[in-house]
């Protein structure tokens, strides 16, 4: 299946638009392994994260652009995991972008939006757009997909016993 296929399913959908926060992956400058949580937004073709100018990751990211995302359910069984592998690019933009504040929106409870949104407009005169390219996806719902080595024990599992039964 190919990325836009994964990414166009309903649950795919519904992780990508809903309340869920992202844990975006990528190589730090020391070159160790870095996760952080974040509020994004969906384009409809690529996810986008929005930091400050200066971030680590930021710098991170300019020197290498391979990150990695899951976006999962919490507290919801079966759970529920779109995991996507990219490139990021890097834009500086003027002010608070319109995205940003639709993607904290998703994650900031109603009766606090007006304040950290003041907050966040009185403090950023530039904000850093980080654009996640998509070049590899894959949903699990643990209903229609598991992981590839869970299927795999499955199979093996069912092979071994159907070649253990005894004739009746």
């Amino acid at each position: 299946m190919n990325v836009t296929e994964e990414l166009a399913k309903p649950i795919s959908q519904e992780l990508l638009n809903g309340p869920c926060p992202a844990r975006l992956a990528y190589t730090g400058r020391d070159g160790g392994p870095r996760v952080v949580p974040v509020a994004f937004w969906w384009d409809g073709a690529n996810l986008q994260v929005f930091t400050v100018v200066k971030s680590a990751k930021v710098a991170a990211l300019r020197e290498d652009p391979r990150v990695a995302i899951t976006i999962d359910t919490q507290g919801q069984w079966p759970p529920r995991a779109l995991l996507v592998r990219g490139e990021a690019t890097v834009e500086v933009v003027d002010g608070v972008p319109a995205e940003y504040v639709e993607a904290a929106r998703k994650v900031t409870p109603a009766e606090q939006m007006e304040a950290w949104e003041g907050g966040v407009r009185a403090l950023y005169q530039r904000m850093a757009r980080i654009t996640v390219i998509p070049i590899w996806a894959k949903l699990l719902d643990f209903e229609t997909t598991i992981p590839k080595a869970v299927e795999d024990l499955i199979v093996q599992h069912t092979a071994g016993a159907a070649g253990t039964a005894e004739p009746r």
